[in-house]
């Protein structure tokens, strides 16, 4: 890349650090790849210090420390010092099991900035079946509670699918109990787990707008009542006519690095078939401006048609390439969730199935070494 083509790309403001793919829960939307049991390398702490260090470098600024369940690295503490020292603002991403209060008060005192809770249901059974942990529920409710106790903001997160998006009011309800500052109700992507579950996972397009309907009347209600929680529902791409403006760009903000080592564009993007950088071997600078994998879908002359004539293209950059690969075996392709894609037709074939789906929770493949095994091996 040329120093002027450099100076236009401009640095990543935003580092996503995945400590780790080990979690002891099981979610069957997880995001981390199907082949993660068959990947046990992470990096050390000084290692990971050092690519603190050298995205601090750079111009990151925000820090996200997530996985697997980043609770289970032990140097957690000192990480998050390490980013305090070098000025990022941090924010722990977490399911909350392993959490204590003692650990909240620790994080703290080490300079963590933010920590986001997940909740996969409004209820203790559903939950506790979604992630495969009968102790789930009640440990969140204690350590959302300990949270907020401890000064932090009250952030949290539910995904939302099939099978709990019928509890919009009752989980808006539980997170007005727990005084939450901001609710993310995050209608599953389907990527990695979610991808290969989409059939017992998409919610069908009655229950989307009743969802919808029932978070904007609670809307309605919190504000004749004077009530500062946020809610932020975000609609599935599959039922969007125009495609998301993925991570705001090909390695255009964010930068993820991998337990690993391994960097990506986006947390999914390991799935493409292309060969992304390690920092063991490169330096996150070489990575960001000079490596194939980053450069590969930067700007627009990559782009087939109707993408590249398209009006607006510098609006959604082509949409997103995972989704483009999973969908149509080419990441090239226009993003199937455009109606202008000549691949729409599996998107609406998508929306078809969810509108006669029938899978129960027993149907789905639950995120565990056992399954991930399994399925790598077939």
């Amino acid at each position: 890349m040329t120093a002027a083509a450099e100076a236009r790309v401009g640095p990543p403001l935003w580092l996503l650090a995945e400590l780790t793919y080990r979690c002891p829960l099981q979610c069957p939307y997880c995001s981390n790849p199907l082949d993660y049991a068959s990947q046990q390398q992470e990096l050390s702490t000084e290692q990971w210090l050092d690519v603190l260090r050298q995205g601090r470098a750079m111009g990151a600024a925000q820090l996200g420390f997530s996985g697997g369940e980043p609770l289970v690295r032990q140097d957690l503490p000192e990480l998050i010092a390490g980013a305090r020292d070098l000025g990022y603002y941090t924010n722990l991403i977490t399911s909350g099991i392993g959490l204590t209060e003692a650990k909240v008060q620790a994080f703290a005192e080490a300079g963590l900035d933010h920590i986001q809770v997940s909740f996969q249901a409004s209820d203790p059974e559903l939950n506790n079946a979604v992630a495969g942990s009968r102790k789930a529920f009640e440990q969140k409710l204690a350590m959302a509670r300990a949270v907020k106790a401890a000064g932090y903001p009250m952030v949290l997160n539910f995904v939302i699918h099939r099978h709990n998006i019928h509890q919009m009011n009752d989980i808006l309800a539980l997170c007005e109990n727990l005084d939450a500052d901001y609710v993310e109700l995050a209608t599953c992507q389907y990527y990695g787990w979610a991808f290969k579950n989409r059939e017992g996972l998409m919610p069908s397009k009655a229950q989307l707008v009743q969802a919808e309907h029932e978070v904007n009347c609670y809307r309605d209600d919190l504000r004749s009542r004077d009530r500062a929680m946020k809610v932020i529902f975000v609609t599935p791409d599959y039922y969007e006519e125009r495609p998301k403006a993925c991570m705001n760009g090909w390695g255009n903000l964010f930068l993820t690095v991998a337990p690993d080592g391994t960097a990506l564009p986006c947390h999914s993007a390991r799935l493409l078939p292309i060969d992304f950088p390690n920092v063991q071997t490169k330096s996150l600078n070489d990575i960001w401006y000079h490596s194939p994998g980053f450069n590969h879908y930067r700007g627009d002359s990559w782009m087939p048609e109707p993408c590249r004539s398209c009006d607006e293209k510098d609006k959604d950059f082509g949409g997103c390439r995972c989704q483009a690969y999973l969908l149509t075996g080419n990441a090239d392709n226009a993003d199937p969730v455009c109606s202008k894609s000549p691949h729409n037709d599996r998107i609406l074939a998508a929306r078809t199935a969810a509108d006669h789906a029938t899978a129960g929770l027993d149907d789905l493949i639950y995120r565990n070494a056992r399954n991930s095994k399994l399925l790598y091996r077939g």
